[in-house]
């Protein structure tokens, strides 16, 4: 069974950074796009950032040049650098991959999310 779990989110002060990872398991064959998306309380899910097969990246203009998305094909993981928190980043933090599995289509895979707080 695939599955995706983010680790390292964590309560830091603004202007402080992070790094979320995000590890994929299972009877993976490949992996397509990766995305981190975020929720925080009474808003709705958005995109953060997204990195394609080719590692091209995409961000959100509230977090260009204070963020960085990497991947690592080989071992199904990708993370998430975070610098300069502010607390409007405040939020809970999900990976989501485009994963084609062993005997399965491509599917679109969540993990549980991992909790980030910036204190003010």
């Amino acid at each position: 069974q695939v599955q995706l779990v983010e680790s390292g989110g964590d309560l830091v002060q603004a202007g402080g950074s992070l790094r979320l990872s995000c590890v994929a398991s299972g009877p993976i064959l490949s992996i397509n796009t990766m995305g981190w998306y975020r929720q925080a309380p009474g808003k709705q899910r958005e995109l953060v950032a997204s990195i394609n097969s080719g590692g091209s990246t995409s961000y959100a203009d509230s977090v260009k040049g204070r963020f960085t998305f990497t991947r690592d094909v080989a071992k199904n993981t990708a993370n998430l650098e975070m610098n300069n928190l502010k607390p409007e980043d405040t939020a809970v933090y999900y990976c989501n991959a485009q994963i084609r599995a062993l005997g399965s289509t491509t599917w679109m895979y969540w993990g549980p999310g991992t909790q980030v707080t910036v204190s003010s």
